[in-house]
């Protein structure tokens, strides 16, 4: 464990955990935080000193519990850049474009961060549910560190994921069902010891790898925050984790408030967080009958609900939800205008990020950064028929 890191907690009672062994929920199934003890972090790190290293995420390592160079798992993650929209949109839109990441996704982050803890600690066999990409980098991440893995995925996950993943080194098991049913299977392992549980948020780490989407763009800014931040929200680990990193940024001194609003993000078929929200409920009910086309937001229910609803209210943001048609449409335009492929879930924030617009949600002077999760070249892709005899 980090020098740095004081202690867990459990994220709904604050109950102090040790940190110094394994930790799934808390006692009281709650997910549970990493904190730190910021101070020394700030007497040991400066900025100018952090933009003297290169690479990606691991560069903020006394930010991550971690301590060990060894127990570093990496397969060459960069900083991930930030892509203007200059036509497809009328206000100040820009795209961390997260599938530069190694696996094609932004679950590179969280996973590296679980499966060199897992290791840390000794764990030998890790296991998850998984609509396709968090799947993929726990088997790379995992091989990388000599480790087990199992994956259950919903059957009609997209083909290249599940061959990925199985490719990377992982069990992979076809679930008729979606991705809560995929999670009975874990939970029903766990229990027999034949692995332990990384699903979201079940274990601490995930959520400090996807911090560091917080922290790369805040120093991609120089150290100041964007006015809106549009989230494709399933598990909300990113969400949450990004809220964590501007909080403890802003403790350290090294950015100032306003921070920014964080805009959850869901597909129509599939929006608990958005009913929730506009609900004024602290906890989502489950999601009946889910679909949409963008499979990695596809999560009935989330065991950080409250986090989720919590760090949207706390920022001043909102949630909002976009069909499946509004996807489609904000992918092939971006694509065809600013030469942007992006996943399903990546153009939903495009498509929430029009209607905000729109309904003035946003300000279109208000700089807003959409978050594509992974690479568009994982997931169908509309056919080409256009066809030329060569005689």
């Amino acid at each position: 464990m980090s020098n740095y890191v004081s202690h867990l907690e459990c994220s709904a009672s604050g109950e102090r955990l040790p940190s110094d062994s394994v930790t799934g929920l808390s006692g009281i199934g709650k997910p549970v935080l990493v904190r730190y003890h910021l101070d020394q972090i700030a007497a040991s790190l400066d900025k100018k000193m952090l933009a003297r290293r290169s690479g990606g995420f691991w560069r903020y390592r006394e930010f991550l519990p971690v301590d060990r160079p060894e127990h570093r798992i990496s397969l060459g993650e960069v900083m991930t850049p930030l892509v203007d929209l200059k036509k497809c949109v009328s206000g100040h839109a820009t795209v961390k474009d997260e599938g530069r990441l190694p696996t094609g996704s932004f679950k590179a982050r969280g996973l590296a961060l679980a499966v060199s803890m897992a290791r840390a600690l000794g764990l030998k066999h890790l296991a998850m549910p998984s609509n396709g990409n968090a799947g993929a980098a726990l088997a790379a991440y995992a091989s990388r560190a000599g480790l087990r893995s199992t994956v259950f995925c919903p059957d009609d996950t997209p083909e290249i994921n599940l061959s990925e993943t199985q490719l990377q080194g992982a069990e992979v098991l076809r679930v008729d069902g979606l991705i809560n049913d995929c999670a009975r299977f874990v939970v029903q392992g766990t229990k027999k010891n034949a692995w332990f549980d990384v699903s979201t948020l079940k274990e601490p780490y995930r959520i400090e790898g996807k911090k560091t989407m917080g922290l790369e763009l805040a120093e991609q800014l120089g150290w100041q925050t964007p006015d809106v931040i549009f989230y494709p929200t399933g598990g909300g680990t990113g969400l949450i984790g990004m809220w964590k990193a501007f909080q403890e940024l802003q403790a350290m001194g090294w950015i100032d408030a306003p921070l920014p609003r964080m805009v959850a993000v869901q597909a129509q078929g599939c929006a608990p967080i958005v009913r929730a929200f506009d609900a004024g409920l602290s906890h989502a009910e489950p999601w009946e009958n889910a679909h949409t086309v963008a499979a990695g937001i596809r999560v009935p229910a989330a065991i950080g609900d409250f986090m989720i609803l919590n760090a949207i209210r706390e920022s001043g943001g909102f949630a909002l939800a976009v069909s499946d048609a509004e996807i489609l449409k904000a992918r092939s335009e971006c694509a065809e205008k600013d030469g942007l492929l992006m996943c399903p879930e990546g153009a939903a924030t495009l498509a929430a990020y029009r209607a905000s617009l729109e309904t003035g949600q946003v300000a279109a002077t208000d700089h807003a950064v959409l978050f594509n999760c992974a690479t568009g070249l994982k997931y169908p892709l509309p056919k080409v028929t256009a066809h030329v005899e060569a005689g």
